[in-house]
């Protein structure tokens, strides 16, 4: 009798245990799910307190004041912006210097374009950029519509239209017998890098080239114009640098090298020699100037898939449309001034997470890149309230205010390069280029962490109601292709290679600060921004007046980027283990692989080398990258050697040698295409050498990559 009461007595307490547990669970709070922490609950407390701080209004007044005037890199104002923005880091608590950098830039002297036949024709360009009621456009620093990083030169000749000046436009017009050397090549803007038109444009002989915006692809085809609407007036220009980026990025003079103020001239290589350097000139137009260019030119009629939207046929020349372009850049070296701030880690002080954002602007930059730089500010203005709340990441944060990223990514290589010693253990780069120009959240990175970014879109909640995970999903649906002006974020946020059962995330590839970090130094890294209807780039309009009446009104959107940037942060210097994912790297690599091969098979028959080399490397890492998921999931009490180990992964995807013909690029998984510029080609090694019907160069660079896959995987065999 005695025995049963004590199990009845066991069995009640057992229940009431359970039942008290169950009651406990219940009262949690419903987390989203959170990679590479062992307490979920108190990085998400942290991180409640965090999102609370970014604030809307301080975002526009930030906006407000980096805008107030034209800011290119290396001017008076240029360098007011870098001292603001000194002041916000260091009101925030942070470890704050200006560095300076030296570096070769062009500003414009004279810049002319005049149509000298056929005869009755007038065009003198480029006029100034003018809409009616726009409150900034008349600002004397302002300066001429030119291009980047283009030769000094005069040229005068017949005009030959090439579409976008892509090298299948270039054959196009050799099938249709229209010769285009020492000819002027008119060509409009999109679909490539500009400097990729430039560059083929050489290659094939041109004398010159004129690169206008055509209102089909950002003008009043898509809507009403500025000042109406969000699209290109008539009289926009897009400027923009023309420098052969994906030969290297950075100061043109010091490739592998900082430029720091104190490099002798004898480390620099001659500005003539630069492979960087246009050899021809290279000035962009408005479509009002560039229209009666185009008007004029006789020949056969464009193929119809190159007309554009000015109320003419296109015909492709030569002449009788003839033009003299005189270019006379001022070319110096100058100073640029990068931010640098920084807050040390407590336990891994040596494992920088990196965030960074430019500054300069071609004009005033509202949208490109100070809506950036303004949720960065929020961003920083977050992490500096838990600072003085007494909480310290356990990594080193370094958030990195660049300059000079519109000549050729210069104030972001310059640093990285000065820094590629302690940059060998950072965790991860995050990029803000374009923060906001609309609604539509996007985001590109390395495949590791593409699940990092969705993780933290799950907690970041949307202007739109729910969190912006759930408007990202929305937005995400097919729909038909949109035009992509340019460098701007939307450019690389197009859908991954690799097939994804889940938001799309897309591939990295050039045209923002994070080149030198991923493609150079091995740094995982991500692109983050919010887009939309945009049609000013690079133009005097895209400033203050245009942002707050179509880019984001109320600043809502700001703080969004605010908060989703500022968690990168925090949850990359905070983690136990670091949030990587090398199952889902490996599974992409082997879709590209695939997708090579059958390139391969197409493009060169029976002698398609084997891929299957390759490919055992890719199944490798994925292999490796399971393994040690398994074991990410619940992260050890001593993590440190799984952290150096995912940290060590993405680094032997390096290339030692760097890739054919442009040894700065380094990465073998992803690089800026030769012929695309902005867009990722992945594998790049393999399919530029299928591209040329190279067969040697082919199979040296699938052992390359094989081996680089093979060294990855093993790398995270050494962590688990």
């Amino acid at each position: 009798m005695k025995l049963l009461s004590t199990a009845l007595l066991f069995l009640f307490l057992i229940g009431a245990s359970l039942r008290a547990s169950d009651h406990a669970a219940k009262d949690q709070p419903d987390y989203p799910a959170i990679s590479g922490f062992r307490d979920v609950a108190a990085e998400h407390e942290l991180e409640k307190k965090f999102l609370a701080v970014p604030d809307p209004k301080l975002a526009e007044e930030h906006l407000r004041t980096l805008t107030k005037a034209p800011h290119i890199a290396g001017s008076p104002e240029d360098k007011a912006t870098a001292e603001y923005v000194a002041a916000k880091f260091r009101e925030a608590g942070l470890d704050t210097a200006i560095v300076e950098y030296k570096v070769w830039l062009n500003y414009p002297a004279e810049i002319r374009v005049d149509m000298t036949a056929p005869a009755g024709v007038e065009m003198h360009g480029p006029r100034p950029e003018h809409v009616d009621g726009d409150p900034f456009q008349d600002d004397p620093r302002i300066v001429t519509a030119y291009n980047g990083m283009s030769a000094s030169g005069d040229a005068e000749a017949d005009v030959v239209y090439a579409n976008y000046g892509s090298p299948e436009d270039f054959d196009k017009l050799k099938q249709l017998n229209v010769d285009v050397r020492g000819k002027i090549v008119i060509v409009r803007y999109g679909e490539n890098f500009r400097g990729v038109k430039a560059f083929v444009a050489q290659e094939r002989g041109a004398a010159g080239v004129i690169i206008y915006s055509d209102p089909k692809d950002d003008g009043y085809v898509r809507g009403d114009a500025y000042p109406k609407g969000p699209w290109r007036p008539a009289s926009a220009v897009q400027r923009g640098s023309v420098g052969f980026m994906f030969q290297f990025a950075g100061d043109p003079t010091t490739p592998d090298l900082a430029s720091t103020t104190s490099l002798p001239d004898s480390k620099r290589i001659s500005p003539a020699d630069s492979e960087q350097l246009t050899k021809i000139p290279v000035t962009p137009l408005s479509y009002a100037d560039a229209t009666p260019i185009l008007e004029h030119l006789a020949g056969p009629p464009s193929p119809r898939e190159w007309q554009g939207a000015l109320p003419f046929t296109y015909h492709v020349g030569p002449g009788p449309a003839r033009v003299k372009i005189h270019l006379k850049q001022d070319y110096q070296y100058r100073t640029i001034w990068d931010v640098i701030g920084k807050i040390p880690g407590t336990s891994s002080p040596n494992e920088w997470v990196v965030a960074g954002n430019h500054r300069d602007a071609w004009v005033y930059g509202a949208v490109d890149p100070n809506s950036g730089t303004a949720a960065m500010l929020e961003s920083v203005h977050g992490i500096g309230e838990l600072l003085k709340s007494g909480w310290k990441p356990k990594r080193t944060i370094v958030f990195g205010s660049w300059d000079a990223e519109e000549e050729g990514l210069i104030g972001s290589t310059e640093w990285g390069e000065d820094h590629a010693q302690e940059l060998s253990n950072a965790a991860a780069y995050f990029n803000m280029d374009v923060a906001v120009s609309g609604k539509k959240f996007g985001a590109s990175g390395v495949p590791s962490l593409k699940d990092f970014i969705r993780e933290i879109t799950r907690t970041v909640p949307s202007p739109q109601g729910g969190t912006v995970y759930e408007a990202w999903q929305k937005a995400s649906q097919p729909k038909e292709s949109s035009f992509h002006p340019g460098e701007t974020s939307t450019s690389t946020f197009r859908p991954p290679s690799a097939s994804q059962g889940d938001v799309p995330v897309g591939d990295l590839g050039s045209g923002s600060d994070y080149t030198v970090f991923l493609q150079h130094l091995g740094v995982p890294s991500t692109d983050v921004g919010s887009t939309g209807e945009y049609g000013v780039y690079h133009s005097a309009f895209d400033n203050f007046a245009w942002f707050k009446k179509f880019g984001d009104p109320d600043f809502v959107y700001e703080q969004q980027m605010s908060r989703i940037y500022g968690l990168e942060v925090l949850r990359m210097a905070n983690a136990d283990v670091l949030p990587y994912n090398y199952e889902e790297y490996g599974k992409e690599i082997v879709v590209y692989l695939e997708t090579a091969k059958t390139k391969a098979r197409d493009r060169l028959g029976d002698k398609a080398p084997d891929f299957a080399a390759a490919l055992e490397g890719a199944r490798h890492l994925q292999e490796a990258g399971a393994k040690i998921l398994q074991k990410q999931h619940k992260p050890p009490a001593s993590p440190e050697r799984m952290n150096a180990a995912l940290r060590e992964a993405e680094r032997q995807l390096l290339i030692p040698e760097g890739l054919p013909n442009r040894p700065w690029y380094h990465h073998a998984i992803y690089a800026p295409g030769q012929y695309t510029g902005y867009a990722a080609v992945v594998i790049p090694g393999i399919n530029e050498a299928i591209d040329r019907a190279d067969i040697p160069r082919t199979q040296r660079q699938i052992a390359a990559l094989a081996s680089a896959l093979h060294r990855s995987a093993l790398a995270l065999e050494r962590g688990r």
